[in-house]
């Protein structure tokens, strides 16, 4: 899709980074807007991260940039390829068919080059995107990447006075700093230093014994400025560069490197960044680079209700086998997401509506789930499905006729058609359709009570038949055989129309019903144990009876994969599903019901 196309098709956000960047773009401050989205690979991304994604390769999108996708792997204990896989897959599905042009990679293996800035030396490793992708591959962008060049800086700043290796423990560090004491070691000479930090460098100190601090204001009123670690000593292979290194850099430090290597023009992080903010820019400021150097801004990140966003508890989730994986369609990651049948133009439209802000709150799951209706309202092929089901028994059907009655499609979208549904005299309905001892206004099935079948006949219930618990099994009823649509009383008025599945032509899927993960809006407030408000009833899983076109979804194909069933939620196709003609299981997962029984129940309480 061309970007004037894409440009066409939504409305542009509008809020306080768009505007600083459309400032800049007026200014001719730079030759174009650079972007980047730079996840940690030690987790799954969450819902929170595609916030980040809408709104970093948004705004290249609408600036005519480019936003790269880097991997943030400076600590080698905590990432692994499995999380750059998932990483990677997540946001080409977040942004396909949307902002996949301003996607920047780089060529595979590629390494930044040594260039001349300003009559200076200097490193650059630019972005390939769609158009220019290399005929070898393309990959993201890593920070590991970047550990010669990072070393060299932390080299430079070692010959400027300004970085000193440091024996002090970690305990006794933090300790120093808290009390804005200066470290015995820190008045150590360049040429200590230089000669501390190759060791450390070749391997000659176990991990702990040493580090290496820029040296800036033990003082300062920003704990962040009080010379923090910018190299650790770690012997851990790595997942990228494998056994190259035995020290990394801290995030603080690679982050605004990184950013300066990739010519990065608008860095964009959560607001709890905003303190670090100080040091991003003294470390660039402090080593006489020769391009243009990047900015930081920040905005809120997403808290959102009935939901943990910290990966470290979503880990916890996932070990502790309280979700079935990274993936579980009740996890707020946006594999979960996905999963679950969520589409990613609900997910865009979910980060337009919420805005970007500097204030922190949370956002209401509602607005979430509104998006998600909105959207599959719209695309979602209607089919019927009875979840519970009761066998209706119409005595005054002839046995062993099957009519095919038409059924709309979607109302939403004239283009996709009708469709035959098969009616026969044995049906299924569902059980909470009909009731014995129905309360007032009750006007769906009761005995001696009248519903229309919807797309079929009006019925009326005339007999309750029980097994010899007292449970209800069958009901026995009678058609008006002429209140079907063109028929002499097809305009005859009932209160209740109510869904139905030929029991001749049913086929059964399993249909995983979810719910909210969380029975309260802040699983976390006054610090009790997310755990202790686990939703017991976020799944149940039944095996409803479908219509025969339900056999017709097919996974990776979106607009049969996902479907409405009729007066009972949204649905799509599960991975775990079998669709080999010998071995056919159809699987479901409920991505949402059709209205918010959450706010219902709110309100009765």
């Amino acid at each position: 899709m061309s970007s004037e196309n894409k440009a066409a098709a939504a409305p542009t956000p509008s809020d306080f980074i768009r505007d600083i960047v459309a400032q800049h773009v007026a200014e001719k401050k730079y030759p174009h807007i650079h972007t980047r989205f730079p996840p940690e690979p030690n987790g799954y991304l969450h819902i929170g991260h595609a916030k980040s994604i809408c709104l970093n390769f948004g705004i290249a999108r609408e600036f005519g940039g480019v936003c790269n996708l880097r991997m943030d792997d400076t600590n080698p204990t905590k990432e692994d390829v499995e999380y750059v896989d998932s990483i990677t897959e997540d946001v080409n599905w977040l942004i396909g068919g949307w902002a996949d042009d301003q996607l920047g990679l780089k060529p595979k293996g590629k390494t930044p080059d040594t260039i001349t800035s300003n009559g200076k030396p200097d490193f650059y490793l630019p972005p390939s995107t769609l158009d220019s992708r290399p005929s070898t591959g393309a990959e993201p962008f890593y920070a590991s990447d970047y550990f010669d060049q990072i070393y060299e800086y932390a080299v430079a700043l070692v010959k400027k006075g300004k970085a000193y290796v440091c024996d002090l423990t970690p305990d006794e560090t933090d300790e120093y700093r808290r009390q804005a004491k200066e470290s015995p070691y820190r008045n150590r000479s360049v040429d200590e230093n230089l000669d501390l930090f190759t060791r450390m460098k070749n391997g000659e100190f176990p991990d702990g014994k040493r580090t290496l601090r820029a040296k800036i204001d033990v003082a300062s009123p920003n704990i962040w400025m009080r010379d923090p670690l910018i190299y650790r000593i770690r012997h851990a292979e790595h997942h990228h560069t494998g056994g190259k290194w035995c020290i990394y850099p801290m995030y603080d430090f690679a982050h605004c490197l990184s950013d300066y290597l990739e010519g990065i023009t608008h860095s964009i992080c959560t607001l709890e960044f905003e303190v670090h903010r100080p040091l991003y820019d003294w470390i660039l400021e402090n080593l006489d680079l020769p391009r243009p150097l990047p900015h930081q801004y920040e905005f809120a990140r997403l808290s959102l209700g009935y939901t943990v966003m910290s990966k470290r508890k979503l880990m916890q989730l996932v070990n502790e086998k309280l979700v079935s994986g990274w993936d579980d369609p009740r996890m707020p990651t946006i594999s979960g997401i996905r999963r679950r049948g969520v589409t990613p133009e609900a997910l865009r439209a979910f980060a337009y509506n919420i805005g970007i802000t500097k204030y922190n709150g949370i956002t209401d799951v509602a607005v979430l789930e509104y998006a998600i209706r909105e959207d599959l309202n719209k695309r979602a092929l209607r089919r019927l499905a009875v979840l519970r089901p009761i066998k209706v028994v119409l005595t005054n059907y002839p046995e062993g006729k099957t009519e095919e009655l038409d059924a709309v499609n979607n109302p939403e979208d004239p283009n996709a058609g009708t469709r035959k549904v098969p009616f026969s005299r044995e049906l299924f309905i569902e059980r909470d359709d009909f009731m014995e001892t129905p309360p007032p206004k009750f006007f769906r099935l009761k005995p001696g009570g009248e519903v229309r079948l919807k797309y079929a006949y009006i019925i009326k219930c005339d007999e309750v038949v029980k097994d010899a618990s007292g449970k209800i099994v069958e009901l026995r009823c009678t058609a008006d055989l002429d209140s079907k649509t063109g028929g002499p009383t097809a305009n005859r008025k009932v209160k209740g129309t109510i869904h139905w599945v030929s029991a001749a032509h049913a086929i059964d899927a399993e249909c995983r019903l979810y719910d909210r993960l969380f029975t309260e809006a802040e699983p976390e407030l006054d610090g009790r144990d997310f755990k202790s408000v686990l939703n017991p009833h976020s799944l149940e899983v039944v095996t409803a009876k479908c219509e025969p076109a339900v056999a017709e979804a097919k996974a990776g194909r979106p607009s049969e994969a996902r479907c409405q069933f009729e007066r009972l939620g949204y649905f799509a196709l599960d991975k775990d599903s079998s669709l080999t003609p010998n071995a056919s299981r159809l699987v479901f997962n409920r991505t949402i019901t059709l209205k918010d029984t959450w706010a219902k129940e709110a309100k009765k309480s």
